[in-house]
């Protein structure tokens, strides 16, 4: 058992050889930097790519393969499959049985490709401030609507073999700053407490759930994600397999990287995602690796105890008559809605 399996990362390149990441890590994410964007070739590239890594570090236990597959604004496929709808679109167009079936659509596509979580859906408020880089990916202003959206979608990604992921918790409605950029703050108590309301209701200890980098008066200073007060002690009692969101991201740049590790495993996460650079990789895993066996082991051995039921693909090419004729259901499915 190594802190490095700690890590979900993110990395450079498109082909396995290219990959370089410290240790040997239990997770690894892709964004479009990873993604040839040729409609042809592409895709292959990618099944290869993660067939690659898999067998790199997925002998002993399945690695963890994600991607931010969303729809409408932030959809890692674009280049391969187009214009898709927003969440807060198929909701309202379609409502739960819409939102399932394009769950549905994307896990089937992402399990094809070799991916085994999306770290989908949004489950934050819409509330239409601009300039927070959440807009209509988030499904209603009701906390019951979109815990109905986003439960229906994460029964259409899991029955497809793709792990979901709850984000942002405790929510960033109302909010008035990109996390990318700096950190948020939400002052008022009955916000925070209907923010929480949809993650409340989904609440269920072997789910991921992604914590926002989020000041509020409780935590202390401290970005949500890194408060124990907020993550396995949060007051709404909602369960899961806590990871923050990108340590690289702004909303928690005012702390060096011993005090993010550390403050992140206090706090009860079982993961430490780090997506941007690989000097962010790097400086996040000496970190891990100089804290002590005590705070790092328990973490391990819980997201040791996800990834052994993560389904790992079957390796081998890409079946591009199976892909082409999901994407065209893809296409279809978004006809008029985009």
């Amino acid at each position: 058992m190594s802190s490095s399996q700690l890590l979900w990362a993110g990395f450079m390149g498109q082909d396995a050889a290219e990959v370089a990441l410290p240790g040997a890590p239990g997770g690894v994410i892709l964004f479009a930097r990873n993604l040839d964007p040729d409609p042809e070739r592409g895709p292959a590239r990618c099944k290869a790519l993660l067939d690659g890594l898999q067998a790199r570090w997925g002998a002993e236990l399945p690695l963890a393969i994600a991607i931010d597959q969303e729809g409408g604004a932030v959809s890692r496929l674009r280049p391969w499959v187009g214009e898709t709808p927003s969440f807060r679109r198929i909701w309202e167009d379609g409502g739960a049985a819409a939102c399932e079936a394009w769950g549905r659509l994307w896990g089937e596509g992402l399990s094809l490709l070799g991916f085994n979580v999306d770290f989908a859906p949004v489950a934050d408020l819409w509330d239409g401030n601009p300039g927070t880089g959440m807009g209509d990916r988030c499904a209603s202003t009701d906390p019951g609507a979109v815990a109905a959206a986003v439960g229906a979608f994460l029964h259409g990604l899991e029955s497809k073999g793709v792990r979901g992921c709850l984000k942002h918790f405790p929510g960033l409605g109302g909010t008035l700053l990109d996390s990318h950029k700096g950190l948020p703050e939400v002052e008022d108590p009955a916000r925070i407490a209907a923010n929480a309301r949809a993650f409340q209701m989904l609440s269920n200890e072997d789910r991921l759930v992604m914590v926002a980098h989020l000041k509020t008066p409780a935590t202390g200073g401290l970005p949500a994600s890194l408060h124990r007060g907020s993550v396995v002690e949060n007051p709404w009692r909602v369960a899961g397999r806590f990871l923050p969101d990108d340590l690289e991201m702004g909303g928690c740049a005012d702390w060096d990287w011993d005090a993010r590790v550390r403050l992140s495993l206090e706090a009860g996460n079982e993961w430490l995602l780090v997506c941007q650079s690989a000097a962010g990789v790097a400086a996040c895993a000496e970190a891990a690796e100089g804290m002590p066996e005590s705070l790092w082991r328990p973490a391990v051995a819980k997201s040791q105890s996800m990834r052994a039921n993560l389904p790992v693909p079957k390796a081998g090419a890409l079946d591009l008559a199976v892909w082409a004729d999901w994407v065209a259901r893809v296409r279809r499915a978004g006809d008029g809605l985009a």
